[in-house]
């Protein structure tokens, strides 16, 4: 009777502690845990039968362990999907110069600049507008299925996935940023030649506030193609929180 409660809260745990907007600093531990409390009653009648093994002995630790291992495996594939855009937007910035104008990212706590944080905000909102959280849920009570609660846990190729989708992150981030980026790479082509051509002209002080202005209206007009990006994007993110816990 301990272990069809405790097992499951240990995976349901593992994932709301690295699950992104549940997971953050904005929500405190005491509230993540009644939450996990209440999704595991609710989810626990409805599992399939666990194994009989003593609360006390070293194969429930192992359980308890693997069953951690994976809700935090299924957070961490969920904050790469999200850190698309954050790291998107580091790019932008630096690019335009906003990267001296950081502010402290209160889900993370961490120091990103302000279009990074702009873009967090967009797409914690749209997740939610989208019932992504509904998904998550529903992934994680079939996750039980097809990954039963025993000592085995995830393979080792489900680990090779998830270091596999930091270089699809940096690659998704890039298409985000590669029309802002290219578009003021021209401009500073177009101060290299001004430069040269008008040695006594200060590009610094003019090159500087031009860059500044013209890099947000590209973001701006980017901002027709952030929907559609973004649905791309999390759908190919949840296809891969599928493959990892052999839903699909």
């Amino acid at each position: 009777m301990v272990g069809q409660y405790f097992w499951p809260l240990a995976r349901i745990s593992g994932l709301f502690m690295a699950m992104p907007i549940i997971g953050t600093r904005l929500v405190s531990a005491r509230i993540r845990i009644l939450l996990a409390v209440f999704v595991t009653l609710l989810v626990a009648p409805l599992l399939p039968n666990l194994p009989v093994v003593d609360p006390l002995s070293i194969s429930s630790l192992i359980i308890v362990t693997q069953q951690t291992i994976i809700g935090l495996a299924i957070g961490l594939q969920l904050q790469v999907v999200f850190h698309i855009f954050v790291l998107a937007g580091q790019f932008m910035a630096m690019k335009m110069g906003l990267g001296f104008a950081s502010m402290n990212d209160p889900s993370n706590g961490v120091t990103v600049t302000v279009v990074s944080q702009f873009y967090v905000i967009l797409t914690t909102l749209l997740f939610l507008s989208f019932n992504g959280h509904l998904v998550i849920f529903s992934a994680i009570v079939d996750s039980f299925t097809s990954i039963p609660i025993s000592s085995s846990g995830l393979a080792y190729d489900a680990f090779w996935q998830i270091a596999e989708s930091g270089g699809w992150m940096f690659s998704r981030a890039l298409l985000i940023a590669m029309p802002v980026l290219t578009s003021l790479l021209v401009v500073n082509l177009a101060f290299g030649v001004m430069s040269r051509s008008a040695p006594q002209m200060n590009v610094f002080a003019v090159g500087f506030p031009i860059t500044l202005v013209f890099g947000m209206l590209l973001i701006w007009y980017s901002m027709g193609s952030f929907l559609p990006n973004y649905r791309i994007f999390m759908e190919e993110g949840f296809v891969m929180m599928n493959n990892l816990l052999k839903l699909s």
